[in-house]
């Protein structure tokens, strides 16, 4: 018998997993900042671009607790996320949105800045809503910000580490 995508227990090996993998990944994050410190701050708008990739990395985190809780529905996960993923969506866009503000022509692009920070929190908005909806498919949704977050992240990470110092 199939498992439904809505019984959250039968996550709990991913939530697991995807905590570990983004604390581990946020601490390297934290090193390639540190290495590169001077750099970052004197360069306009990267080390917003550095915060961006932590609340990408910590969102991953706390998505991946909030579906660790143990005994609560769907529709209790489903709000927790609602509003975590609000936060974290208007956080992302907000700082992206200031990392925009000292990229010439050629040096960043609108996709790079803004949409792909995004890939990693809208899908969690649309995942919240279908479980508060009881409406299916929610969970692979959460699974899509988790991967989209994840692959934002270590994109960035290569730009605070390598390409920042061309």
């Amino acid at each position: 018998m199939p498992v439904s995508a809505l019984e959250i227990g039968e996550w709990s090996d991913f939530f697991v997993a995807t905590a570990g993998a983004s604390a581990a990944l946020a601490g390297l994050v934290f090193v390639a900042i540190s290495i590169n410190v001077e750099r970052i701050i004197g360069l306009e708008g990267v080390a917003e671009l550095g915060l961006i990739t932590l609340l990408l990395l910590i969102g991953v985190l706390i998505v991946s607790m909030f579906g660790l809780i143990p005994g609560q529905s769907e529709h209790a996960l489903g709000i927790e996320l609602l509003i975590q993923s609000l936060l974290w969506s208007a956080a992302t866009a907000h700082f992206a949105n200031r990392s925009m503000a000292g990229v010439g022509e050629g040096e960043g692009t609108l996709t790079s800045r803004l949409v792909l920070p995004l890939l990693g929190t809208v899908p969690y908005v649309v995942g919240a809503v279908l479980l508060v909806a009881d409406a299916g498919a929610g969970m692979y949704w959460i699974f899509a910000g988790m991967a989209g977050a994840i692959i934002a992240a270590v994109l960035n990470a290569w730009v605070l580490l390598v390409e920042i110092l061309r």
